[in-house]
């Protein structure tokens, strides 16, 4: 069952990260279904946080989706290699945002070994924000600012996790934001493998 619209448009965008784990992320492009649980992520909130690309109302036609309605996803290219799925949560010109950092392959595992120019699967297929993208067919062009109802991107239900299946952490890659840096929000699920890092 497709997650609905009131998923993402709820206030508290940590909340939400947690609640995303565990759930699976579908895409269908060029006809090909691919799924994933999503074990890994990270929470980015629009007002006072320095790590997040529309802190405070910074805005940029790159970030300008941000802005939106909850439920839709963000996908920025990293560096000029990498394209990064973000699920934008809360209300309009709020600018939340939940990162996937990594995902556990459920369906069409041979599409992404496939996209991911690789002959076995290992945790390197999808376990980072980058690598899980092309995995899965997520590309700019083709689905930012795209609605997490379509059907060519989606998430699936399942149980929330209990604070104990629940590892919490820094975020990483966001020296560049002072003290919120420090900020406890990226979460990944306890002992699966299927993670960026430790």
């Amino acid at each position: 069952m497709k997650l609905q619209k009131s998923f993402y448009l709820r206030e508290n965008v940590v909340q939400v990260a947690k609640e995303v784990l565990g759930k699976t992320v579908h895409t269908c492009v060029n006809g090909y279904h691919t799924s994933a649980i999503i074990t890994e992520v990270e929470a980015y909130s629009g007002r006072n946080d320095k790590a997040c690309h529309a802190n405070n109302g910074v805005r940029t036609k790159r970030t300008e989706i941000m802005y939106a309605r909850g439920g839709v996803a963000y996908v920025y290219l990293c560096y000029g290699i990498h394209h990064l799925f973000n699920i934008v949560t809360n209300g309009r010109n709020k600018a939340d945002a939940v990162l996937v950092r990594a995902v556990q392959p459920v369906e069409g595992i041979e599409t992404m070994l496939k996209r991911r120019q690789k002959v076995a699967v290992d945790k390197s297929l999808c376990s980072g924000p980058g690598t899980l993208s092309q995995a899965l067919g997520i590309h700019t062009r083709e689905h930012y600012g795209l609605s997490l109802l379509s059907e060519h991107i989606w998430l699936e239900d399942a149980p929330c996790l209990e604070e104990h299946e629940i590892v919490t952490s820094t975020r990483v890659g966001v020296d560049y934001a002072e003290e919120d840096a420090l900020k406890p929000w990226r979460f990944y699920i306890k002992d699966n493998p299927w993670i960026s890092r430790k």
